[in-house]
């Protein structure tokens, strides 16, 4: 059995709260009292000036992270008593961690505090052992707007809303409560969820705001200190996730069309080889259904999407407000024209082309990461030949073609007969290194 090896100088990583001592146990005060250099935020040095020892080193580390684990080093260095004093439990969205991959575990002596979300959720009564606790305490990205990419500081928050019953959230002066109630209501998530806003709390100003609406928090102001507690009033939706019938998708009227079948919808998906995590491209979008169903499939992965025709895009931008995702992004244009600014994807599905097949084709078996799928439809000869040529000629391309034909029972009379769908080619194509 292995056991750690005491340091006899380890850096103190102590929580702290709003109150100052009065929340610290005594063995945690005089830490900080005996220490030879103390590390925090300027408003926690600040408030705990008074206990630091004459002649005691103060870092302020507001924007300077990256200098903190050289701090602690070259005060151990020195056999100084060091501190690091962090919010709440430093090994909750903290410091702690960041600094045990930089130094090393047995270098540090953390002594926790309640977490701010645990005070909250208490003075609340709200139970949080099953609650996910996310952070968005992010660089300032702006409103959220259905659609939003990865980079969002927002996006976790958003995914999390999708599969979560209650969350606690940690936020910023810019990635506020009102902002947090607008991403809800943006996502058609606001009679689906109430909040409570702690604000300032164990300070003199402290106010919890118990039972809000995210239309009436949408609205409002708060301090730049404070948590948000989610909690779902309605029960949350249980949709299918492959293979959903073509009626459940808004499409093109009078013309019913541009929307993959469902048999073919269902072969196109599965040849994607989609994972959990996986990132999609959806080229000739249509109704939107194969990216879509493909977001369902790929909860911690992402969708982009792109449409050239106005009618379309309409179309498939409807399904997206209906189909209750938040991990798709919809483009008005043109492929390839956009395509650079997408990350490497792990599948790509070719739903129309506009002309461009060849040069698609090459474009994204470049891009494609290890193990890539590309599936393709058609129902031309010409694409078709175009495509195989294309893959043909290409050095070391891995394909294959499928051709799938349904045929649906129709009523005729008091009996059914069987109508044939029109045949549709599914051109596959693939990556190959890595693991699979």
């Amino acid at each position: 059995m292995d056991t750690m090896l005491k340091d006899p100088n380890p850096c103190r990583v102590i929580g702290v709260l709003d109150d100052g001592a009065a929340s610290l146990s005594p063995t945690a005060l005089a830490y900080i009292r005996n220490a030879d250099v103390v590390i925090g935020g300027a408003r926690t040095l600040a408030l705990f000036k008074r206990e630091c020892k004459p002649g005691a080193v103060r870092h302020d580390l507001t924007k300077r992270l990256k200098e903190v684990p050289e701090w602690v080093r070259a005060a151990r260095n020195d056999h100084l008593a060091c501190v690091v004093l962090a919010t709440g439990d430093p090994l909750c969205h903290g410091i702690a961690p960041y600094l045990a991959q930089h130094l090393c575990v047995q270098a540090l002596d953390i002594l926790p505090n309640l977490s701010t979300l645990q005070l909250a959720c208490a003075r609340v009564g709200l139970a949080w052992q099953d609650a996910r606790i996310v952070s968005v305490h992010a660089r300032d990205a702006g409103e959220w707007t259905r659609g939003s990419v990865p980079g969002h500081g927002l996006y976790a928050l958003a995914q999390a809303l999708r599969r979560e019953s209650r969350l606690l959230v940690l936020t910023s002066p810019d990635n506020s409560p009102d902002r947090i109630a607008r991403l809800l209501l943006a996502e058609g998530l606001g009679d689906d969820f109430h909040m409570a806003v702690a604000e300032n709390l164990l300070q003199p100003e402290e106010r919890v705001l118990a039972d809000l609406s995210p239309a009436e928090a949408a609205q409002m102001r708060f301090a730049d200190l404070n948590v948000v507690l989610l909690w779902r009033v309605t029960a949350s939706a249980q949709p299918v996730r492959f293979g959903l019938m073509d009626s459940a998708f808004a499409q093109r009227q009078p013309e019913k069309g541009l929307i993959t079948k469902q048999e073919v919808r269902a072969v196109s998906l599965a040849r994607l080889q989609l994972r959990q995590d996986s990132l999609v491209w959806d080229i000739g979008a249509g109704s939107g259904s194969v990216g879509l169903e493909a977001a369902r499939l790929c909860p911690d992965g992402h969708v982009w999407a792109i449409e050239k025709n106005d009618l379309d895009f309409a179309i498939a931008g409807q399904n997206h407000a209906a189909f209750g995702v938040s991990n798709y992004s919809l483009h008005h244009g043109k492929a390839p024209e956009g395509l650079d600014a997408w990350p490497d994807p792990d599948a790509v599905f070719i739903g129309g082309s506009g002309g461009e097949l060849a040069g698609l084709i090459a474009t994204i078996l470049e891009r494609l990461r290890p193990n890539g799928s590309l599936v393709m439809n058609f129902v031309t000869l010409e694409n078709l030949a175009t495509a195989t040529a294309t893959l043909q000629a290409i050095e070391g391309a891995s394909w294959d073609v499928l051709q799938l034909q349904a045929a649906r029972s129709k009523p005729i009379l008091h009996m059914h007969r069987m109508a044939a769908e029109n045949p549709v080619w599914i051109v596959c194509a693939r990556k190959s290194g890595g693991e699979q």
